[in-house]
């Protein structure tokens, strides 16, 4: 299911996907955020998508509208399947300096189906960030799936996720997956980076049921 709305400048919109529901902030410029849950919830998020500043004054709101279009479809066959590669411009406005230069690396030089471990990207970025630093950027990554920071794993592991935060009953996080960790490992294995567990369908939703252990 995709529905958008327009709060001043920001174009927002969500999907439900195997992973959950998305919702991404499009400003004037380009995608701007993606996020777990309602739109609602992304812009109610302190300083993300409340804190890029006054709108500048209205346009048409169909031409707002419009922006999420392209970014809703290609989501939608990314997870179809059909696409491997997301051809969208990327409002950069809520990263800077390092955090930014680290993610833009991520996102120029790690595509679908490939891996990189914390120490690499951190040689990569020539930025002079240790491998736990990387770690922290990849946490406060807006543009999950996207920027694909999933792809970004630890030596010996999985690592952590931006979206890796897994719910106890009458929880939620705001901004972070329902389904923790096994975000990673799903969106991982539907990469082919990680091999399928016996039965595993790329068509079906997470389980929040699901008590298989969590990779580390």
């Amino acid at each position: 299911m995709m529905k958008a709305d327009v709060v001043g400048d920001i174009a927002v919109a969500c999907l439900d996907t195997q992973v959950g529901r998305l919702s991404v902030a499009v400003s004037e410029v380009g995608l701007l955020a993606v996020s777990w849950g309602e739109p609602a919830r992304l812009l109610a998020r302190p300083g993300p998508v409340s804190g890029v500043g006054p709108p500048p004054p209205s346009t048409d709101p169909t031409e707002q509208l419009a922006r999420t279009t392209p970014v809703l479809s290609q989501l939608a066959e990314y997870f179809a399947g059909t696409r491997r590669e997301f051809d969208l411009v990327v409002d950069w406005r809520l990263t800077r300096g390092t955090t930014q230069s680290v993610l833009r690396t991520l996102h120029d030089t790690v595509g679908f189906g490939q891996a990189i471990t914390y120490g690499r990207l951190a040689t990569r970025s020539g930025r002079g960030v240790p491998a736990r630093g990387i770690g922290a950027i990849m946490g406060a990554n807006p543009l999950p799936i996207v920027v694909g920071c999933h792809r970004v794993l630890a030596a010996t592991g999985l690592g952590g996720y931006s979206g890796g935060h897994r719910e106890t009953p009458g929880e939620r996080r705001p901004g972070s997956s329902p389904y923790g960790l096994e975000t990673k490992r799903w969106l991982l294995t539907f990469e082919e980076i990680l091999p399928p567990t016996l039965g595993w369908d790329p068509a079906a939703r997470l389980d929040l049921d699901d008590s298989r252990p969590l990779l580390s």
